[in-house]
């Protein structure tokens, strides 16, 4: 076997590429670190989340999340409480601001990435995004026979 032709390797060089191209928008033009763009982008779409809940929804473990969300509230971007019930989380909320900075940013992060699909033929597009929802499917139900 060649690494080259192995999946999860084939998988991550394409993540990486596609992040280190949108980290050109999100991160050299408007600050945001991976960590913190992802924070924002969760808050942005659910309002507000706890620490369990965004280490559950990203690759981010809470050590991260913590330090991201520590520079978002230094730029008034997000706010943070201590979970209701649970002493030992945080709950975190984006701002107005940072709902506005998130929006002008995204704009310019959607085209990029547009870009990066539209530099594909439009049956190749097409194939990726049924090859994904596949995967997706296939992992979703290998899961749930480990379970």
């Amino acid at each position: 076997m060649r690494i080259d032709t192995f999946l999860p390797y084939r998988l991550a060089v394409v993540a990486k590429d596609v992040t280190r191209l949108l980290h050109e928008v999100y991160g050299q033009r408007f600050g945001f670190s991976r960590e913190e763009w992802r924070l924002l982008f969760l808050l942005e779409e659910a309002g507000t989340l706890d620490s369990v809940q965004i280490a559950q929804r990203t690759s981010l473990d809470k050590v991260q999340v913590s330090r991201a969300a520590a520079r978002l509230r230094a730029r008034e971007l997000i706010t943070s409480e201590t979970h209701p019930t649970d002493r030992r989380l945080r709950c975190y909320s984006i701002t107005q601001c940072g709902r506005d900075r998130f929006s002008e940013a995204f704009s310019h992060v959607e085209k990029k990435a547009n870009d990066i699909l539209k530099a594909m033929d439009e049956d190749d597009r097409h194939a990726l995004e049924r090859g994904l929802g596949a995967l997706h499917q296939a992992l979703a139900s290998l899961n749930q026979k480990q379970q």
